[in-house]
């Protein structure tokens, strides 16, 4: 049908399709103007176009979405915004399917119908009104209703999105956080707010700007600390898609937060949830990356010891990230000599060296490489040689890798290798034979 050109109709319509029955013996006719001229099947959300033409929504709703601005039947110009529902013929549909429910017909819902550019630019002029006048309670009732429409429909979720919902809800979010107290109801309504936000993800520039505004960031390390479940998930999830796209001024500013190292190594410690965990680690690792002072407080806090705890057994995914950050704290002088001093650290470096993912691997062999050379000591050298690392080095090389993992996984060996004579290769599967005590 997309190669229909303007002002013609389409030739015969092909064998009438049938709908499929647990009985296929048994099959009954869909009627001719039940069906959509575009995709053939029958339509669940009969629309009319302004050219006279029913279809049902999603087809033509796409057929428009991928440029085509005329009719598929008439090729005369129609507006997606000008589609009206056609309830008579849905009705009809959805009777003929109660008709045929012995055949094994269900019948079709009532749709829902799509929001309306006016509709959405009343919400959202409602939200700005609201946060305006410090009304969080009617504000974070509107983000909920956004929030409602937009994960009901994809389509009304790219309408709010398009007319600024994420940068209307962040704004409000900014100026309620720098105006409202820190009582529960206050950071309830805010909590509210962040939820809806994450409908709209990826979020832009203005948008961000709002966020990192300093009432904006205490409020989500108000949250973080003392919100509900799905509040500090909302919160942590913002602050990740703020925080993986800001500049290295912006990242420096944000770190200096008060509480938010502290609350973000507590989600490491005592994990909401797996995309909690992960969603702390990203927008941590972005933190370290911005400045070599936000990297030490993470170590004073104990960081280095909890993803260590971590790594010994977690997912894929959470493992990379870890790996990720530990390799960062490392670039630190004092993360460096903190991941020198605990127990697990050669150990586990050089289990996940291996059949985690090219990624975790990158990873590994830098963060060993950082702490070997780091060390005023030579125990971490002898230590990687006892848990194995020359060998599963040597046979990383072998298989092949590129880049600065090529080279940090050289220097290694060299580094090793005149350890090799004087420490003995142990088991590393269990962490057997370590000769100095955890932590």
């Amino acid at each position: 049908m997309a190669s229909l050109s303007r002002g013609k109709r389409p030739g015969p319509i092909p064998a009438i399709k049938r709908i499929q029955l647990e009985d296929p013996g048994v099959e009954p006719l869909v009627p001719d103007h039940f069906r959509c001229p575009i995709s053939l099947d029958l339509m669940h959300d009969p629309v009319t176009a302004s050219t006279g033409i029913t279809y049902d929504r999603k087809s033509i709703e796409a057929w428009l979405e991928r440029g085509n601005l005329n009719c598929p039947v008439t090729g005369q110009p129609i507006d997606i915004h000008e589609l009206i529902p056609n309830h008579s013929t849905r009705k009809l549909i959805q009777l003929w399917c109660v008709e045929n429910r012995s055949l094994g017909v269900e019948r079709i819902s009532t749709p829902r119908i799509p929001i309306s550019p006016l509709e959405v630019s009343e919400i959202l002029s409602q939200v700005s009104l609201a946060s305006r006048r410090g009304d969080s309670y009617r504000c974070g009732n509107l983000a909920m209703k956004l929030k409602e429409i937009g994960k009901e429909s994809e389509r009304d979720r790219r309408c709010l999105a398009a007319a600024g919902a994420a940068c209307t809800l962040s704004g409000a979010f900014s100026q309620l956080a720098g105006e409202s107290s820190e009582s529960s109801n206050a950071l309830g309504d805010l909590e509210k707010i962040l939820s809806s936000l994450v409908v709209f993800f990826p979020l832009n520039i203005e948008a961000k700007r709002w966020l990192i505004s300093t009432g904006s960031l205490k409020s989500m390390v108000l949250i973080l600390k003392y919100g509900d479940l799905s509040g500090r998930l909302s919160t942590i999830l913002v602050l990740r898609e703020v925080a993986s796209t800001l500049d290295s001024a912006n990242l420096e500013s944000m770190s200096k937060t008060n509480g938010l190292a502290e609350a973000l190594t507590m989600l490491v410690e005592k994990p909401l949830s797996p995309l909690a965990t992960k969603a702390s680690l990203v927008t941590i690792f972005y933190l370290i990356l911005s400045n070599e002072r936000a990297a030490s407080r993470f170590v004073s806090l104990g960081l280095v010891s909890l993803l260590l705890d971590t790594l010994v057994d977690c997912d894929r995914s959470v493992c990379e990230k870890a790996l990720a950050v530990l390799e960062g704290l490392f670039q630190c002088e004092k993360g460096s000599e903190r991941g020198c001093e605990h127990a697990l650290t050669v150990p586990v470096l050089v289990k996940k060296m291996l059949r985690i993912s090219d990624m975790a691997t990158e990873f590994s062999v830098s963060a060993l490489w950082r702490i070997c050379k780091g060390c005023k000591m030579m125990n971490c050298i002898i230590e990687a040689v006892q848990v194995g690392a020359f060998q599963k080095l040597l046979l990383l090389l072998q298989v092949g890798c590129n880049g600065v993992t090529k080279e940090r996984a050289s220097e290694l060996l060299k580094m090793l290798n005149g350890s090799r004579g004087s420490a003995e290769c142990i088991e590393t599967v269990d962490f057997k034979g370590l000769k100095r005590s955890f932590d």
